[in-house]
């Protein structure tokens, strides 16, 4: 059961985005920094764009969740430890490890990507708006569903193997979202699942193929 109600938690996205702004403004602005990045094929791209990943996850974890959102559910607490920890696995992953190769190819996984990171950026928002979840008291850029979207998105873009410890707390995100997008009727975030299981579905079937192909283990 949901401890909450429709109205309740979306009156917690409007003391958010009233709180924050114009942080809203500054997302928009790395998210699409991280995607020229990604455009850009430069060796110094993967790590700032790890960097952009991780700052998502620990705002989210420690602004969105623990600040906000656990003031109507105390499970929120968890979802920000979850939250934090896959920002700082993002880090030592991407940033000091540099595990994680972003560049964006025109194939299947780019593509998809592609539509993920558009999805989550201008989709989204519209598609919130007409079905009247109107700014301040609807969910944006930089929040749990939209950008566990957008990270997919530049998770698919990866030229090399993403680590699975990467993936696991998204994809679970991607169900856990789903499930309550059903119970409190946000529409917009039903994509969530489609999300999580391609983008994750993909990522394992490629690097499982590359890992095969190179007689790495996998």
């Amino acid at each position: 059961m949901i401890p909450f109600t429709v109205d309740q938690f979306l009156n917690v996205f409007e003391q958010y985005n009233v709180a924050v702004w114009p942080a809203q403004v500054f997302f928009y602005a790395i998210g699409i920094v991280a995607i020229c990045l990604g455009l850009s094929r430069k060796k110094a791209s993967h790590r700032s764009i790890s960097l952009i990943l991780s700052l998502f996850w620990i705002w989210m974890g420690l602004v969105y969740h623990l600040w906000f959102f656990s003031a109507i559910n105390r499970a929120a607490l968890i979802f920000a430890a979850l939250f934090v920890l896959e920002g700082i696995l993002l880090f030592i992953g991407g940033v000091l490890k540099d595990h994680l190769k972003f560049r964006f190819s025109l194939d299947l996984y780019g593509i998809v990507g592609s539509v993920f990171l558009v999805y989550a950026l201008i989709m989204y928002p519209a598609l919130g708006y007409w079905l009247g979840h109107r700014y301040p008291a609807a969910p944006t850029f930089g929040l749990p569903c939209p950008t566990t979207m957008f990270t997919f998105g530049m998770l698919l873009w990866t030229s090399r193997r993403v680590p699975f410890y990467v993936l696991a707390i998204p994809l679970a995100w991607s169900f856990l979202g789903f499930w309550a997008a059903i119970s409190l009727g946000m529409t917009e975030d039903f994509g969530l699942l489609a999300v999580g299981l391609i983008g994750a579905s993909l990522i394992l079937f490629r690097d499982a193929f590359v890992s095969q192909m190179s007689g790495e283990p996998t």
